[in-house]
């Protein structure tokens, strides 16, 4: 099959699903009629989203004493590091709700090349991190992919983030692509013609699999710290 023409129907139904705003417009997406949030409480701005493919790649952070440990790998590894940056307009909000999507496309894998193992075209992972007492200002989201999902299943080629107070509702959110038939600024992994395709033969194009983590259990938790909130427990 084309994998140019994987998604083939997203882009036809990606209205049913897009968000009320794209981040360029730098307003927060609509909520329900109904919903009690009001004023600077339920505004986020969305500064900066994150970046897709290689520019989303670091190598790990260098840390002191780090000579005195053996070496299992003699070259650098890379992380998939995804970060967004965003304004809080209240004096102290209680409690904010990050929740990312994210595809990653197996083609483009730096030590699978040629995908002898046969593993489906996408991954995809998913996960929310609750951040609380965040004060007016300016502030840093992120999450991480160990150096061996890049190895093995590719680059971040989509990525979705909904950020939602301690009611549920949403306050912001935005996504991006790469990936021919996944349009930008929809709820694409709400989607169940984009998340339920399948190849040719019958298998997924679309493997969900765990292991994307908030930054707070990775090395990069050493990484300017102040920029992130604490994470709820």
């Amino acid at each position: 099959m084309n994998k140019k023409i994987v998604m083939m129907t997203a882009m036809a139904l990606a209205a049913t699903v897009a968000f009320a705003a794209p981040k360029t417009s730098k307003k927060p997406v609509a909520t329900d009629d109904d919903a009690p949030t009001t004023g600077k409480e339920a505004k986020i701005m969305l500064d900066q989203f994150p970046k897709l493919g290689r520019q989303s790649t670091l190598a790990a952070p260098s840390l002191q004493g780090g000579s005195i440990v053996g070496k299992c790998y003699t070259k650098p590894r890379s992380w998939i590091v995804l970060e967004a940056k965003y304004t809080t307009f209240v004096k102290w909000q209680d409690q904010l709700t990050f929740t990312w999507h994210v595809l990653l496309e197996t083609k483009s894998a730096t030590e699978n090349k040629g995908n002898k193992e046969g593993l489906a075209p996408y991954s995809y992972f998913t996960t929310s991190t609750t951040y609380q007492n965040i004060p007016q200002g300016s502030h840093a989201a992120s999450v991480c992919l160990h150096p061996s999902y890049l190895e093995r299943f590719g680059e971040a080629k989509a990525v979705g983030l909904v950020i939602t107070n301690a009611k549920g509702e949403i306050l912001q959110g935005d996504s991006e692509s790469e990936i021919n038939g996944i349009a930008k600024h929809t709820k694409w992994w709400e989607n169940q013609d984009i998340m339920n395709k399948q190849q040719a033969d019958g298998k997924p194009m679309i493997e969900r699999r765990q292991g994307l983590m908030d930054r707070s259990k990775t090395i990069w938790a050493l990484v300017n710290p102040n920029d992130y909130e604490q994470v709820a427990q």
